[in-house]
């Protein structure tokens, strides 16, 4: 999420305490919220987390380049856009920054070199996607990765506006050729600077965000990974290691973990697995697409993706979608390559293992 757009989000309480009371119905309780707006509280821990968030200092490295020189054959484009969660705001070397961790762990597990373009901007909403995406277009990417959603969450950018500007972006790079993964919404409640009530609203607005990405982006033909709390128990076990230097954003760990979430979707859109093929299908993990897209929203590192059931891509509650909990991979076997990810279905309510620490990556840009 990015730092500048987060502080903007909490500077402007008298819309966190409005829009408090509306969504008081759909499960936070109208009396209650009622009552904290009447108070002032909401107002008053927007103040606080505005005084406790810092601003950015500079932007994070860049991390471009060629990964796996060594490997054969021509480099495989990789695209990463967004916002800071995408640039790895609050690391200090470019190899610990998502997007050089993915292409690391996509050349080792392809034998191939990648080339890694990162146009993530910090602080960027949805509607920044769109010089992002004419950028990395030039780029002829083979796989986007889009990591969005945080800044219009905490700037309260209306949920079809911002998935509107998601769609156009996975549209347009699909037509490019291009397999897009997109990790949708993290959980804003799962940062400690905001306190409750305003972390449960934090936490609903995230949510409510990541099931509408999540439909809409299988709509278009991508795939999502839910990222939700992933990093939010061990943060909250481990804050000295897993929080960067402004208690705000994740430390490399902390990437480590989410770009392991992404890696195994990222590797099955490469490889064309996963894809509806007009086959019976296997019902194993396949629900409607609006299904798919809450439970997904409420469990981190689950992967959705376009599904047939019996040949058919509709069902009577809409498109089908398959939900698969990857188990997060990121190392590899001395001499080849490490065997593929393992998936687990969802509906298997096993944490995700943790990511192996950046310090196992060795290899860098050229």
């Amino acid at each position: 999420m990015g730092q500048a757009a987060a502080v903007s989000g909490v500077t402007a309480p008298w819309d966190v305490a409005r829009r408090a009371a509306k969504l008081a119905v759909v499960g936070v309780g109208a009396t209650a919220i009622t009552a904290l707006t009447a108070s002032g509280v909401l107002i008053g821990q927007a103040r606080r987390a505005r005084r406790v968030i810092p601003l950015a200092e500079a932007p994070p490295p860049r991390g471009d380049g060629v990964y796996g020189a060594r490997f054969p054959g021509p480099p495989l484009s990789l695209v990463v856009l967004g916002d800071s969660s995408a640039a790895g705001y609050g690391v200090h070397r470019p190899r610990e920054t998502p997007g050089a961790l993915l292409a690391t762990g996509i050349s080792r597990r392809l034998q191939r070199p990648v080339r890694l373009h990162r146009l993530a901007v910090v602080g960027s909403l949805s509607a920044g996607l769109v010089p992002q995406v004419e950028a990395a277009l030039e780029h002829r990417p083979e796989l986007a990765v889009i990591l969005i959603g945080g800044n219009d969450v905490t700037n309260r950018t209306p949920v079809p506006v911002a998935v509107r500007f998601l769609v156009e972006a996975v549209r347009a790079l699909r037509g490019a050729g291009a397999e897009v993964v997109v990790g949708t919404c993290p959980d804003l409640g799962a940062i400690q600077p905001i306190k409750p009530p305003l972390r449960w609203l934090a936490r609903r607005w995230s949510r409510q965000l990541a099931a509408a990405q999540t439909v809409a982006v299988v709509e278009a033909g991508g795939w999502t990974v839910s990222l939700g709390d992933l990093l939010g128990p061990r943060f909250a076990a481990e804050p000295t290691r897993m929080f960067a230097w402004d208690h705000f954003h994740p430390s490399a760990e902390g990437y480590a973990m989410a770009a392991a979430a992404l890696l195994p979707t990222a590797l099955s859109a490469l490889a064309g697995t996963g894809r509806p093929d007009g086959g019976t299908g296997d019902a194993a993990g396949v629900r409607s697409l609006p299904v798919a897209a809450q439970v997904a929203a409420r469990h981190a590192g689950t992967e959705v993706s376009a599904a047939r059931l019996n040949g058919r891509e509709h069902g009577p509650a809409g498109r089908w979608a398959r939900l698969r909990r990857r188990r997060p991979w990121f190392g590899h076997a001395q001499g080849g390559p490490a065997a593929p990810p393992a998936t687990t279905p969802v509906t298997v309510r096993t944490p995700p293992a943790a990511a192996t620490p950046p310090a196992a990556v060795e290899e860098g840009a050229t």
